[in-house]
């Protein structure tokens, strides 16, 4: 028999390298799941980490052992931190998402740092981590994992779109949930605002400020990914590979490059909303560009959209990986093949004791 309360630990670390967010979170199983946030809390890079994550992509195998090692070592200590600061005590588990620094699930390769069994050891708790690796070997994309959450967590909405280093939606289709990355959004819109000498272009200031160039709009809305059907997702490599060298192609002033973009990160969105006359709920950091915001409601005029408050806003992802790890403790489905294109249904994830336990 199964508990009914569940306290735990979501643990998140984003492509937009915001930041670790933790969040202390009790979930409770009646006819359906809900849940209470308690603790949150977001633990900003240093600027030496920053420079080492943005690097990553391109270590070789040894260095990425030593990162994941290092990593794993930064995240206890920040995690214990949050235990202590907060008095958290009698936590079922802690549930890490870790930080993915390669993802390319066609060539069968996921790797999200810091879920090393030694993590267990270090924090003395139970740790239920690596959520994307099973899927991927079943023939998933790996990603995105969150739709379950959208489901079983807010199944008042009929769209779940988050803004975050990617954009993603989540939706039922058929009786299926099916969801994917639509675009990059702000692993792109924060580097151009590191130019800037700013960590993110707030409010979507600078953005605002350029003008839309009508050949890189074009350009950027050819990319072969946006006509690919779904289950599909992305990567900083794609980032990397394919929207940077057409963008630096087009030599424009860095205010324009950001203003081109997110027109194009808001059509994309718009062209993945087939019913426009429904409840859009809208999480991730990309809410808070109000410029991206205007755009996106310019394209869909006749949805209506929810926008939560800062709380979910911020950890809705840290509060869903804490869900997928408590669905992995009972042994329940915790990952959609619809989802993700895996060979089935399953529940991914590993946990890790800590021997005193």
């Amino acid at each position: 028999m199964f508990k009914q309360n569940y306290n735990v630990i979501g643990i998140m670390s984003g492509t937009s390298l915001d930041g670790v967010d933790l969040a202390h979170i009790k979930f409770y199983k009646k006819e359906n799941w809900t849940f209470e946030i308690l603790e949150t809390k977001t633990v900003s890079y240093t600027q030496n980490w920053l420079n080492t994550l943005r690097k990553a992509v391109n270590f070789s195998n040894l260095e990425l052992i030593q990162l994941n090692e290092d990593y794993t070592l930064l995240l206890s200590q920040i995690i214990i931190d949050f235990i202590l600061e907060y008095n958290i005590k009698n936590i079922d588990a802690v549930c890490n998402h870790g930080h993915t620094i390669i993802h390319k699930p066609d060539l069968g390769y996921t790797l999200q740092i810091g879920n090393l069994p030694i993590l267990a050891q270090m924090i003395n708790q139970i740790v239920v981590c690596d959520f994307r690796v099973q899927d991927v070997l079943l023939g998933g994309q790996g990603a995105p994992l969150v739709p379950i959450g959208d489901k079983m967590l807010f199944p008042e909405y009929d769209y779940c779109l988050n803004l975050g280093g990617f954009s993603n939606i989540s939706f039922d289709e058929n009786g299926k949930r099916i969801a994917y990355d639509i675009s990059p959004v702000n692993s792109v819109l924060n580097f151009y605002a590191n130019t800037f000498n700013l960590s993110y272009d707030d409010k979507g200031i600078i953005a605002k400020s350029g003008s839309t160039n009508s050949e890189l709009f074009h350009k950027l809305n050819e990319i072969e990914f946006y006509k690919l059907p779904y289950p599909k997702s992305l990567g900083i490599e794609f980032v990397n590979e394919i929207i940077f060298p057409i963008i630096e192609k087009s030599k424009l002033d860095c205010n324009d490059i950001m203003n081109t973009f997110v027109e194009h990160i808001a059509f994309q969105i718009s062209k993945n909303i087939k019913n426009k006359q429904t409840l859009l709920f809208i999480t991730g950091g990309g809410v808070y560009n109000d410029f991206l915001m205007d755009r996106i409601k310019f394209y869909l005029p006749k949805n209506k959209i929810v926008i939560p408050d800062g709380i979910i806003i911020e950890f809705k992802e840290a509060l869903i990986f804490a869900f997928l790890g408590v669905l992995k403790l009972r042994n329940e489905i915790n990952v959609f093949g619809s989802v993700t294109g895996a060979l089935k249904d399953h529940c991914s994830g590993i946990i890790f004791t800590p021997s005193q336990k």
